[in-house]
């Protein structure tokens, strides 16, 4: 495969989403599935369509396209900035139809070093938060009349432009980010891990786009383990959680999508910012991987987030009665019934918590034990590893067909495996599970994956959650305590089935710090025990 063959949205169709944005032009519908030609028709009856090339930052010419009403009546406008993705505004053609067709005049640019945008992608920096507000610039001046309310949406990479905006330009009074980053820091580096997969995927990604020679730079670091800090020092600057207090001060409405099981910008980083934020807000979890959830809706399927995200707006722009201000803040897709539960708060979400304590001979008790020892070997693979690839689980996961472990071929010399009793009832996962294990290690530099695994009588396993963790910092033969936050999860464990907990050393999706052949021993000290806290609800 190569880098221009690899994309974060492999199911949207260049071609059909081509075909569509010529209906728009032409009004000839006839080459389109019947439910595409009825939104190009609904749109073209509402708005005009056109291309536009926007005046952005430092010069550069912006790629879009605009929807825009007659008539001198006030308005809301929706601005749309590009996932990561040489098709560009494209992704967005039939979304901003569908807005247009509610009465939004649109914009839909592509970010710069994208598709047809002039300059160099500077990775949500601030050139991209002035295109942001250039692109507003552009719509507000070419629309007829008032403009009444402003929202900027943005999916993926464009969800985190959209945020950026929305705390520079006090003109945005709402937004909805679908699947994007929060804390680029973490994106990059977790628990002091670096997430090679996900670099390596935002770069095979950008294969025909002009990324900025500091970028470049950056991934390559990230790939290399070197500059760490400079490189989180440069990632700040473009994670919306920095500005968060801005947002807050603002009161901003934002809605958030997010899949459970995201493997490039992990779930728990865009909780930290939804807790953070003031105003009216939800997010909802769902699952499946990078973009799955809102997928469908892309390629102009019936979809849940577009429509939350649609209903979002007409709210919080138009001042519907929609009744979504009342659905509570929360709303979680729970793996694998597909069941929705809404909740008023994220802390709700976890009604109380069970604590169990890592034991010996590999048991997950009730009660702390001390004085026990269990290695994982390092630079060895083990079938213990978060996906088969970033962003590709999404469609197995949405169809209910998760990746399977078999728990059996773990090498217990390999990694280190506590095993908890068959649950009596069905255990209800909600929220962020958290391990605290002491381990041992000869060497300065050590790390090692947490898996948290759902296993059926026969042994077969699915992955519940996971998270890194390195330590850089330690003096060989010390203890390291490990204080891990998992990734956020919706699970049910069956009746009968057990967690099993696995920590081990070497995960293809992260940069390895261990030295091969080297052994971490885990254990747990009478003073700290070492334990898993499972949130319940």
């Amino acid at each position: 495969m190569t880098p221009a063959d690899f994309s974060l949205h492999p199911d949207l169709d260049a071609t059909a989403l081509f075909a569509f944005t010529a209906a728009l032009e032409s009004g000839d519908t006839d080459g389109l599935p019947p439910a595409r030609a009825a939104q190009a028709a609904d749109c073209r009856a509402a708005a005009s369509f056109g291309r536009v090339k926007v005046a952005g930052a430092e010069g550069h010419l912006l790629d879009g396209a605009l929807w825009r009403h007659p008539g001198s009546a006030p308005r809301p406008v929706v601005v749309m900035p590009s996932p990561w993705s040489d098709l560009g505004w494209l992704a967005y053609a039939v979304q901003a139809s569908v807005f247009a067709a509610r009465g939004y005049n649109v914009l839909a640019y592509s970010a710069r070093g994208f598709g047809a945008s002039e300059g160099e992608a500077d990775v949500a920096g601030p050139l991209d938060t002035a295109d942001g507000s250039r692109a507003l610039d552009h719509l507000v001046e070419r629309t007829a009349g008032p403009v009444s309310r402003i929202g900027f949406l943005g999916e993926g990479y464009g969800a985190a432009i959209a945020l950026l905006t929305a705390a520079h330009d006090s003109r945005v009074d709402a937004v909805a980010a679908l699947s994007g980053w929060c804390d680029l820091g973490e994106v990059l580096v977790e628990n002091r891990t670096r997430h090679t997969a996900a670099v390596e995927a935002l770069l095979r990604s950008a294969g025909r786009a002009r990324l900025s020679p500091r970028a470049q730079s950056v991934f390559e670091d990230v790939a290399a383990g070197r500059d760490i800090g400079a490189v989180l020092r440069w990632a700040a600057q473009r994670s919306p959680s920095v500005h968060a207090k801005e947002l807050a001060r603002r009161r901003v409405p934002v809605y958030f999508s997010h899949a459970w099981h995201e493997t490039l910008f992990p779930v728990n980083q865009t909780l930290r910012l939804f807790e953070e934020l003031a105003g009216p807000k939800r997010i909802d979890l769902s699952v499946g991987d990078h973009a799955g959830p809102e997928a469908a809706g892309l390629a102009g399927l019936p979809n849940r987030i577009w429509a939350t995200a649609h209903r979002w707006f007409d709210h919080h722009l138009q001042g519907a009665a929609n009744g979504i201000g009342e659905e509570g803040e929360v709303l979680g897709e729970v793996m694998w019934s597909r069941t929705l539960e809404p909740r008023p708060t994220w802390p709700s979400v976890t009604d109380h918590v069970r604590r169990l304590y890592l034991a010996d001979g590999g048991e997950l008790a009730d009660a702390p034990e001390a004085g026990w020892s269990a290695g994982a070997v390092c630079g060895v693979d083990t079938p213990a590893v978060v996906a088969d690839a970033v962003a590709r689980s999404a469609d197995a996961e949405l169809a209910g067909l998760p990746r399977t472990y078999p728990t059996g071929e773990i090498d217990r010399a390999v990694a280190a495996v506590w095993v908890a009793d068959p649950e009596p009832e069905t255990a209800r996962l909600r929220g962020t599970p958290r391990l605290r294990v002491t381990y041992r290690t000869a060497n300065p530099r050590s790390g090692f994956v947490a898996y948290l695994l759902d296993v059926a009588p026969d042994g077969t396993g699915r992955l519940v959650t996971h998270a890194p963790y390195a330590d850089l910092d330690s003096a060989p033969g010390s203890l390291v305590a490990a204080d891990v936050e998992l990734q956020a999860t919706a699970y049910d464990v069956p009746r009968g089935n057990r967690l099993m907990l696995v920590a081990a050393a070497r995960d293809p999706f992260y940069g390895d710090v261990n030295p091969p052949r080297a052994t971490l021993a885990f254990t747990s000290p009478e003073a700290t025990p070492s334990y898993l806290e499972l949130p319940l609800g």
